[in-house]
């Protein structure tokens, strides 16, 4: 994070409320700085459906890969992001860091690994020393609640100078739901995303396969409209979130 607030951030933020069947958490793991937010932690309280889209760069990075890797069985019970090392260029290192991660995480939500979904954004080329996500993860797995999206967006930030928070509501068969995100990004940004984060959680009951058409379909007029500096990254990671809790309201399941 930099140290100087760009003229472009907003003057103030949006209250993001909290989405019914998730909680978060954040945490300092000392990945490069000490004393810094650099760890989030999201839990599901019960199984939601997962979509993402990801980066086309032929080097992805090793998180990129696991969840690719992890996105066919549709659901997820965690996510664990960091800032301060993106794990991209770190070859067979890289690899044992996302599974030492997704061990950790898997414990600590007491589900299994291939329900784990990771991210990693900062320096490149350089391998993550994931055991410092001992007992972290525990800990914030423990604490983790569903007001902290602000906080949330702080704790994946790099070079950004200031959190991207939105939060929108929608009707579903006369039902309402809750849409937040959460974004970082500041340089390296292009069409197909370039060096951004995404992560949006809506309380809505949609099937992992409708989930994953409507995520596809909205991302060309939007993420890959932004161009910043023509240049493309290895780590650009979008994925949404569907918890179902509005179907105790009578939410019909989209399917």
């Amino acid at each position: 994070m930099s140290g100087t607030v760009s003229p472009l951030a907003p003057k103030s933020f949006a209250e993001m409320p909290a989405v019914r069947g998730v909680r978060m958490a954040t945490a300092s793991a000392g990945i490069k700085y000490k004393n810094r937010t650099d760890v989030l932690m999201m839990i599901f309280d019960a199984p939601a459906a997962v979509a993402g889209v990801f980066t086309r760069s032929k080097c992805p990075s090793a998180p990129v890969d696991f969840c690719r890797s992890n996105l066919p069985g549709g659901v997820a019970r965690a996510v664990v992001v960091n800032s301060g090392n993106a794990n991209a260029f770190t070859g067979k290192k890289g690899r044992a860091a996302t599974e030492l991660t997704a061990q950790s995480a898997a414990k600590a939500a007491g589900c299994k690994e291939s329900e784990v979904f990771l991210a990693s954004t900062g320096v490149i080329g350089e391998p993550l020393d994931a055991t410092k996500f001992s007992g972290v993860l525990d800990a914030l797995a423990v604490s983790a609640t569903g007001d902290v999206w602000f906080e949330a967006a702080k704790a994946i930030m790099t070079t950004d100078t200031y959190p991207k928070v939105s939060t929108r509501t929608a009707m579903i068969g006369g039902v309402t739901v809750t849409i937040n995100g959460i974004a970082k990004g500041a340089g390296m940004i292009a069409p197909d995303m370039a060096t951004m984060l995404s992560f949006v959680v809506t309380d809505a009951d949609i099937a992992p396969a409708a989930l994953q058409v409507l995520l596809s379909e909205g991302t060309g007029p939007t993420f890959n409209s932004v161009t910043v500096d023509s240049d493309t990254s290895t780590s650009d990671t979008l994925m949404l979130f569907a918890t179902g809790a509005a179907g105790a309201d009578g939410q019909t399941k989209i399917t």
